[in-house]
């Protein structure tokens, strides 16, 4: 649509311009004129097409990074209801993170329904005797997380690096309760993940809010707001769900 809007512009100016030209400007100018004319049109379509290329090139640069992000933001988030499952709680830092991830085990428990006499009431009821449902939780065997998780990859040592942008950035990640409920954010600022593009672009794209996209001025997973273990992505930007 803008590069239809522009080309729409570009023409009509053409024609004005034209028409100017043959209205006040003497015969042995026109032809200076033309070239300059023309020199111009081809500059102004030149800047127009290249304002338009540059943001295509921008979105799909745009999306292949934020695929990596989201992919190591699942990771941590994965690994981040493992260690809850153990712990009671979510990892307040990657170095807890990824020693669990690195040593820890996961119980793989069955859950099963028993009678047994309930003494109180078999009292109050003059002896006779009154069952009760206990549910009972054994514990059949454990998997690593590691394992489990990462299938025997070690990219879970490196889960704290965005992994594209600027060079260096990790992830911010917190930790903590929301009315005695656990809760984790793990996040990154667009505007690392975007390093070296332009500006203006990387401003307008903290800004979007599309559902199809990433909303807001970050990509995170998590929140330490409400309890939530989500994206702010839509969910074409990832093969992980």
């Amino acid at each position: 649509m803008k590069v239809i809007i522009a080309i729409v512009v570009i023409i009509a100016l053409t024609i004005l311009i034209v028409w100017l030209i043959d209205k006040f400007i003497p015969k042995k100018l026109k032809p200076v004129v033309h070239i300059v004319l023309w020199g111009l049109i081809f500059y102004l379509g030149y800047i127009t097409f290249m304002s338009v290329y540059k943001e295509i090139q921008f979105n799909q640069l745009k999306d292949k990074r934020y695929a990596v992000v989201i992919d190591r933001l699942i990771d941590v988030r994965d690994s981040q209801l493992a260690y809850k499952e153990v712990n009671g709680e979510y990892a307040g830092s990657f170095d807890k993170l990824i020693n669990f991830v690195e040593n820890g085990k996961v119980p793989i428990t069955q859950r099963r329904d028993t009678l047994v006499l309930d003494k109180e009431r078999t009292r109050a009821f003059g002896g006779v005797e009154t069952m009760k449902t206990l549910t009972l939780i054994d514990t059949l065997s454990f998997y690593t997380v590691k394992d489990s998780i990462f299938k025997g990859s070690d990219r879970y040592k490196q889960m704290m690096n965005v992994g594209v942008g600027k060079e260096g950035a990790t992830f911010e990640l917190k930790a903590g309760k929301l009315e005695n409920i656990a809760v984790f954010e793990a996040s990154v600022d667009k505007a690392i993940v975007l390093d070296g593009q332009e500006k203006y672009l990387i401003d307008k794209e903290r800004q979007a809010f599309s559902i199809a996209g990433v909303k807001g001025p970050s990509v995170k997973i998590g929140s330490m707001e409400e309890v939530n273990t989500n994206g702010n992505w839509g969910k074409d930007l990832s093969n992980k769900q």
